[in-house]
């Protein structure tokens, strides 16, 4: 990363968190050569752990990129917070309203800029019983479509240890061991001329998902299951895996 483009607050959060990182976790980082030195990209991480973010976070930073999150609207309007959140270049969104879909445009001129956008494609922590990952809902797929900007799936395996967020439990016990693998691009070349219909974007999608549950299969081993979908709710694919209105997956 070019240190000179990061400004005060930026720097601020760098010496913040990156010395805590390294000493709670023992890391494996595989894969950073697929993470483009410049330019617009989409990573796409699966979610398990309210710690995602930290770890999702070094392992980009480390990469030489600048990670930009979706954030709660309402985090971003706490006194001080929301300051250095925005001096950080992290991106609110309003959940579950009609301006949720506002976020899309940010994220494109987030991409347009040059930026690292980080979206957690489940939108949410994975219901899957075993923490494998869930079906995606289709944001990550309509930025994708909207940009052509690269998507570069990420598996990583181990925040979970440091925050279960099934027990509520977090251990502060330090180099937890935690390992991050991207691979390269997921190629949704077929569809770039498609027009953003349902059927586009949920088969755009399940590539996705598909492309970073073989990732983690990777770290894992053994046989992966297929993608887990949300007991309740019938049909291939629900109506609403838009998922722009998941900020940050939890984050």
């Amino acid at each position: 990363m070019a240190r000179r483009r990061l400004g005060f607050w930026q720097w601020f959060a760098v010496v913040l968190v990156k010395p805590v990182m390294t000493v709670w976790t023992r890391r494996t980082w595989i894969g950073m050569e697929h993470i483009p030195r410049d330019g617009g990209v989409i990573i796409v991480p699966n979610h398990l752990s309210h710690a995602d973010p930290l770890v999702s976070a070094h392992f980009v930073y480390d990469a030489g990129r600048w990670p930009r999150y979706l954030g709660k609207a309402s985090v971003f309007r706490v006194p001080l917070v929301g300051s250095i959140l925005y001096r950080c270049r992290q991106i609110p969104v309003e959940r579950g309203t009609v301006d949720a879909a506002r976020s899309l445009d940010a994220l494109v001129a987030a991409l347009d800029e040059g930026g690292a956008v980080v979206i957690y494609p489940e939108g949410t922590l994975t219901r899957e019983p075993d923490l494998w990952p869930m079906r995606g809902k289709t944001g990550a797929a309509r930025l994708a479509l909207a940009t052509g900007a690269p998507v570069v799936p990420l598996a990583m395996w181990g925040p979970e240890k440091i925050i279960d967020s099934r027990r509520n439990r977090v251990s502060l016990r330090p180099r937890i061991p935690v390992t991050v693998t991207a691979g390269p691009p997921v190629d949704l070349g077929r569809w770039a001329d498609a027009p953003p219909t349902k059927a586009t974007l949920e088969e755009m999608t399940d590539e996705i998902m598909l492309r970073i549950r073989d990732l983690l299969a990777g770290i894992r081993g053994g046989t992966p299951p297929p993608l887990w979908q949300r007991p309740g709710r019938p049909g291939a694919l629900e109506a609403s895996r838009d998922g722009i209105e998941e900020p940050g997956g939890g984050a």
